[in-house]
C-alpha cells in the first residue's frame, strides 16, 4: 500500500492524522496475527495432541481469518479449540470491513474524505484564515521556511484542490470557534487573516481560543488600522500602500561615492539584479559568487522591497533581488555576468519622480518620496486629486509629464495588464528614465522586466515575505537616506586582516579595501597596515557612527 510505504522514515510528529490510523491499523493487525499463531500453535500441542510446527500454526491463521479454508486441521475435538477457531473467524471478518473503510474505500475515493484527516501534529504553528491573493505563493513560502501552518479555507472545492496538492488546508469557516479549533487555534503562535469585512469577527473568535496569539492583517485601506488594533490586531497591512512605500524608498537610496574615490582607485559600487533565469535564483548569499569572492564586498541587497544592510548570509536570492556590491570595477564587471543583470547605480537621489496611478498606493508612494524630490502625479480619474488627469498607457499623457526628463517612473495602476503597457509605453519614449513597477501576480514580474522595467514588486510575493518575516522575527530595516562609500584612516584596524574587520556585520557599515601606494587591495587576507587608508561602506546612519567611534579615535 502508498500509503504504508510512504511512512518510512518518518518521525510520529510528522505523520496525518490518517498517516498515524493506518500505522496504528498495520500495528494491530500484526499484533493480532502473531498473537493467534502463538495461541493455536500452543493449543494443537497441549489440547489436541497434534503438535504444529509455528508456521504451519501461522499459515492456519490466515487462512481462517480470510475465510480461505482450514486444510487437514479440521475439524478440532477440544470445546477450547473450537472457541477459539471460531473467534479467529469472526477477528477476520472484522478486521476485512475495517480493512475495507480505512485502507481500501479511501483509496479509491468512493467515500468523501475528511481533509483533518491530513494534518499533521501541529504546535507553535501560524494559522491562516481565508487569504484573498495567490495561496500558494504564500504556502509555498511558509513550507521554504520549514514554518508549520494550516490554512482554513472556506470554498470546499478550493480546500480540496490545495490538500490534494499537498499543502495542510482544511475546508470551514475561520468565523466558528469549532472550525478555529480544528487547527488548533489555542496551540498556535500567529494568525493571519485576509478576509475582508469578515477579519475582526475572525480575529475576536480566535484570541476567545488563544488570547496570546499574534495577530496580523492585511486590509484594503490603511484607514482600518485603528480599528483593527481595537479588536487585537497586532500589525494591518495594505499591502498596495506598502508596496507604494516601498517603491518609493527604492527610487530614493542611492549611492554615494567621496570625489576622492576616482577611477585610477578602481573601486566601485553598484547594484547588480538577479533576474529569473540567474543561475543564482534560490542560493543562499552565503553560497553566491558574490560573498565566495575575495575581493568583493557585499554592501546591501534588496528583498522583495526589503533594505538589508548588509545582508544575511542566510538570504535567498530570488529574482528582483538587489544587490549593492563594492570592490575593483572589473571585478565587478566579470562577476556581474553569473547574477544575471546589472546597471550602475545613482551618483544622487532622485531629483524628479512621476507616479503613474493615485490610488492606496500612489498615494503612499508621493508621501513617502523625501522633501528635497519633485513629484509629479498622474491618474485616469479626475476626482483622484493628481496633478495631471490622463490615461498613462497613451504616449500624449507621459510626454505632458515630460516622461524623457523625469528620473525615476512609480507605476502603481490597478490592473497587471495597465501596469505593463504603462512600463513599455515608457520605456519606449526614454531610455534612461528608472521605472519602479508594481504587480499583483508574482507570474507577472518576468514580463514587467521584458517590458523595460528596472525594479519589479509583486503584491503576492511582497504579503509572502512579510507574513514569513513575522514569524521569524525579523526587523524589517527602514530605508536610509542614502549608502555611502567614504575614505577613512585604516590605523584603527592595523594588524587585522580584511576578513577580521567585515566580520561584525550588525554594526550596519563594512569595509571594502584599503588604498596602499596608489593600488587598492581589496583581498579579504590583505594585513591592514596603520600608513594605509580604508574604503568604508554603509548607510547614512552607520557611517556617522563610525565616523564618531572608530575614524576619530
Amino acid at each position: 500500500m502508498r500509503e504504508l510505504t510512504d511512512l518510512k522514515g518518518l518521525h510520529p510528529r510528522d505523520l496525518t492524522r490518517r498517516q498515524r490510523l493506518v500505522l496504528a491499523f498495520g500495528v494491530g493487525l500484526v499484533t493480532v496475527v502473531l498473537l493467534f499463531t502463538a495461541i493455536y500453535y500452543w493449543g494443537m500441542r497441549a489440547l489436541e495432541g497434534q503438535p504444529r510446527s509455528v508456521f504451519q500454526a501461522f499459515n492456519t491463521v490466515i487462512e481462517t481469518m480470510t475465510t480461505t479454508g482450514y486444510g487437514a486441521d479440521a475439524p478440532w475435538t477440544t470445546p477450547a479449540m473450537n472457541v477459539f477457531v471460531a473467534t479467529m473467524q469472526v477477528t477476520g471478518v472484522v478486521i476485512g470491513f475495517v480493512t475495507l473503510r480505512i485502507l481500501v474505500i479511501p483509496l479509491f475515493e468512493r467515500t468523501p474524505l475528511n481533509l483533518d484527516d491530513r494534518l499533521t501534529i501541529k504546535n507553535d504553528h501560524v494559522v491562516v484564515a481565508e487569504y484573498e491573493r495567490d495561496t500558494e505563493v504564500l504556502l509555498d513560502e511558509l513550507e521554504a521556511l520549514d514554518v508549520e501552518y494550516v490554512l482554513i479555507e472556506s470554498d470546499e472545492e478550493e480546500a480540496k484542490r490545495l490538500s490534494d496538492d499537498g499543502y495542510q488546508a482544511i475546508n470551514g469557516d475561520p468565523e466558528d470557534r469549532d472550525d478555529l479549533e480544528r487547527a488548533t487555534i489555542q496551540r498556535a503562535s500567529l494568525l493571519i487573516t485576509d478576509a475582508g469585512d469578515n477579519t475582526a469577527s475572525i480575529v475576536l473568535t480566535a484570541l476567545e481560543a488563544n488570547e496570546d496569539l499574534r495577530v496580523v492583517s492585511f486590509t484594503a485601506s490603511t484607514r482600518r488600522r485603528a480599528a483593527l488594533a481595537e479588536v487585537g490586531v497586532d500589525r494591518s497591512v495594505s499591502p498596495r500602500a506598502l508596496i507604494g512605500r516601498r517603491l518609493a524608498e527604492k527610487a530614493t537610496t542611492p549611492v554615494s561615492v567621496p570625489e576622492s574615490v576616482d577611477e585610477e582607485d578602481e573601486v566601485a559600487i553598484r547594484e547588480l539584479l538577479v533576474r529569473r533565469d540567474s543561475p543564482l535564483h534560490g542560493v543562499r548569499v552565503r553560497d553566491s559568487p558574490l560573498a565566495a569572492h575575495p575581493n568583493l564586498t557585499l554592501v546591501a541587497g534588496w528583498f522583495d522591497g526589503e533594505l538589508r544592510l548588509p545582508p544575511s548570509p542566510e538570504d535567498r536570492l530570488t529574482p528582483n533581488t538587489v544587490l549593492v556590491v563594492a570592490g575593483p570595477e572589473g571585478t565587478i564587471d566579470e562577476v556581474a555576468a553569473e547574477v544575471g543583470g546589472t546597471r550602475t547605480p545613482r551618483a544622487a537621489a532622485q531629483s524628479w519622480v512621476i507616479v503613474a496611478g493615485f490610488g492606496e498606493g500612489g498615494h503612499e508612494a508621493a508621501a513617502t518620496l523625501p522633501d528635497g524630490v519633485s513629484v509629479t502625479t498622474v491618474d485616469e480619474s479626475p476626482d483622484s486629486g493628481a496633478d495631471v488627469v490622463g490615461d498613462v498607457t497613451e504616449p500624449e499623457t507621459l510626454q505632458a509629464v515630460d516622461i524623457e526628463a523625469a528620473s525615476a517612473l512609480v507605476v502603481t495602476v490597478g490592473e497587471d495588464a495597465t501596469a505593463l503597457l504603462t512600463v513599455a509605453m515608457a520605456r519606449s519614449l526614454s531610455d534612461d528614465v528608472e521605472i519602479l513597477v508594481r504587480v499583483t501576480e508574482a507570474e507577472k514580474t518576468a514580463p514587467a522586466f521584458r517590458a523595460g522595467a528596472d525594479y519589479v514588486l509583486s503584491v503576492q510575493r511582497v504579503c509572502a515575505r512579510l507574513v514569513a518575516a513575522e514569524v521569524h522575527g525579523e526587523r524589517i530595516m527602514d530605508p536610509v537616506g542614502q549608502i555611502r562609500l567614504v575614505r577613512a584612516d585604516a590605523a584603527p584596524f592595523a594588524g587585522e586582516t580584511l576578513a577580521d574587520a567585515r566580520r561584525n556585520p550588525e554594526r550596519g557599515w563594512t569595509v571594502v579595501g584599503v588604498a596602499r601606494e596608489g593600488a587598492v587591495l581589496t583581498d579579504e587576507r590583505t594585513e591592514i597596515a596603520d600608513t594605509d587608508e580604508m574604503f568604508v561602506a554603509g548607510s547614512d546612519d552607520a557611517i556617522q557612527e563610525f565616523e564618531r567611534t572608530v575614524d576619530s579615535s
